[in-house]
């Protein structure tokens, strides 16, 4: 049975919850149920170690730390792929990249990282009044972190934000997504059993009850708190967190538009396009869901994309061949048909997909047409393979409605002319950006959005900032 880590120890729960495989819709396995007082206590272990032992200004003990839990990922990793395609219903061949390999060597790139990176930034000296003034910022861990994550991609979630605390030199509570659980559990087992990180450093908890999400939010001995999730979500622990004054970095929803200009390769972009939106079913806030096609090759580009959704490979993800496996649950499944089917009464035009597959919480790749872009299905984060299309006159027009969003989070754009595709990227307001099919996703590169997507960045140098705190120093010298 999985356990939760709290200071140290790995602990049961007075109650545990079923976690359901997405692929069949049976039970996985029961996941320890967090209490509040768990929470607290999860809290109290944090701040303690945060406070009376050495992690914080011990970099070589981090580095040594984060070294071993990378070689325990390592050794550990064929674990880690099976439970991640049960729990997560991810299909086996994503495993090889962004739902565990990637973000393994995520916490590689952070231990490196402490190897050579400065923590302090030497400001120089002035001459003031007389007298001359050294100045100089130092870099401190920001305190106990409280890190909260979803479902879609558990291992990535979790790594980009335990690597980047630790390698801080943050204590942090990390509590599991409700639906994936046990993947996340597994991380605190492995922490507890095969690295030296002090008790209480590192806390995992798992729970179906809100109120744990609170008492992380609003519990004193908190200083930040890092959060991946639903817009409205964020805006409710923006809210929460206010009371105390905490630091909050938010990485939020999206709704991140492909721009198709008239001199783009339109088979390249359709597969491109067919391809991106059934990644993982469509379960990723920087998915290019809305594609935007000069109106004139509207119906040429539909079709090529239809062609492309139908060929999609949907099916069991532990199959290797399988492309797109499950959504992963009952409610979240019916959430997205609700939105297509209102979308088609609204007047989109279905071309394919729109229809529950069984068994398990399958949903078939769809592709509507005829989308206003003030419509709910233009404006609202869907999390499923739903690709709207929505046609343009010109580039400003392009530029006009691939804005019209409250999220800024992505885009791609399209076209056979890069500084003409560079200049639309440039006019977009978002945080991240793919040109011709480019991929910015890396260990070293910051991730976040604009807009109601989100505060702060994470990955890279900026990520491990986010749980930094500046202190600047002056002296007077001779």
């Amino acid at each position: 049975m999985p356990r939760q880590l709290i200071d140290g120890r790995l602990v049961e729960a007075d109650a545990r919850y079923a976690s359901l495989n997405p692929a069949t819709g049976e039970v996985l396995g029961h996941a320890p149920d967090a209490t509040d007082e768990q929470a607290r206590a999860a809290v109290a272990a944090a701040r303690k170690a945060f406070d009376t032992t050495a992690w914080a200004t011990d970099t070589d003990l981090r580095r040594r730390c984060l070294d071993q839990l990378h070689d325990a990922l390592v050794e550990h990793r064929e674990e880690f792929r099976e439970l991640t395609i049960a729990d997560a219903g991810s299909p086996r061949m994503l495993t090889y990249a962004a739902q565990l390999d990637e973000p393994i060597e995520l916490v590689r790139y952070y231990a490196d990282l402490l190897k050579n990176h400065s923590f302090v930034d030497d400001m120089g000296v002035v001459e003031y009044q007389g007298q001359r003034h050294h100045r100089w910022v130092e870099w401190e861990a920001g305190g106990v972190a409280a890190a909260i994550i979803p479902y879609n991609y558990p291992n990535q979630l979790a790594f980009a934000k335990l690597a980047p605390a630790l390698a801080a030199g943050c204590t942090l509570v990390l509590k599991a997504a409700p639906d994936t659980p046990l993947v996340t559990l597994a991380l605190g087992e492995l922490i507890a059993e095969h690295t030296e990180i002090p008790a209480g450093v590192v806390n995992v908890l798992s729970s179906s009850r809100t109120s744990v999400g609170e008492v992380l939010t609003t519990h004193p001995d908190v200083d930040l708190v890092t959060f991946t999730g639903a817009s409205q979500t964020g805006r409710r622990i923006m809210a929460a967190a206010s009371d105390t004054v905490k630091r909050v970095s938010l990485e939020l929803g999206g709704k991140s538009a492909l721009v198709v200009l008239d001199d783009a390769d339109f088979k390249g972009t359709a597969t491109y396009a067919a391809y991106m939106i059934c990644l993982h079913s469509g379960q990723a806030c920087a998915i290019t869901s809305r594609m935007l096609v000069p109106r004139r090759h509207h119906d040429a580009i539909v079709e090529q994309v239809a062609k492309r959704m139908e060929r999609v490979r949907v099916g069991d993800p532990n199959d290797p061949k399988t492309y797109m496996g499950p959504l992963i649950s009952e409610r979240q499944r019916d959430k997205v048909d609700g939105l297509v089917q209102r979308a088609v009464a609204a007047g989109a035009t279905l071309v394919t997909g729109g229809r529950k597959i069984d068994p398990g919480f399958f949903y078939a790749p769809t592709l509507l047409t005829g989308v206003d872009p003030d419509s709910e299905i233009a404006q609202e984060e869907v999390f499923g393979p739903v690709l709207a299309v929505i046609p343009y006159d010109d580039d400003d027009d392009a530029v006009r409605i691939a804005n019209n969003s409250v999220y800024g989070l992505s885009g791609a754009v399209q076209s056979a002319d890069r500084e003409r595709a560079l200049a639309v990227a440039r006019r977009i307001r978002t945080g991240t950006f793919s040109i011709n099919g480019g991929n910015y996703f890396f260990s070293d590169t910051p991730f976040g959005g604009y807009k109601q997507s989100g505060i702060g960045r994470e990955k890279g140098v900026a990520g491990l900032e986010e749980f930094l705190e500046r202190k600047t120093f002056g002296e007077v010298v001779d």
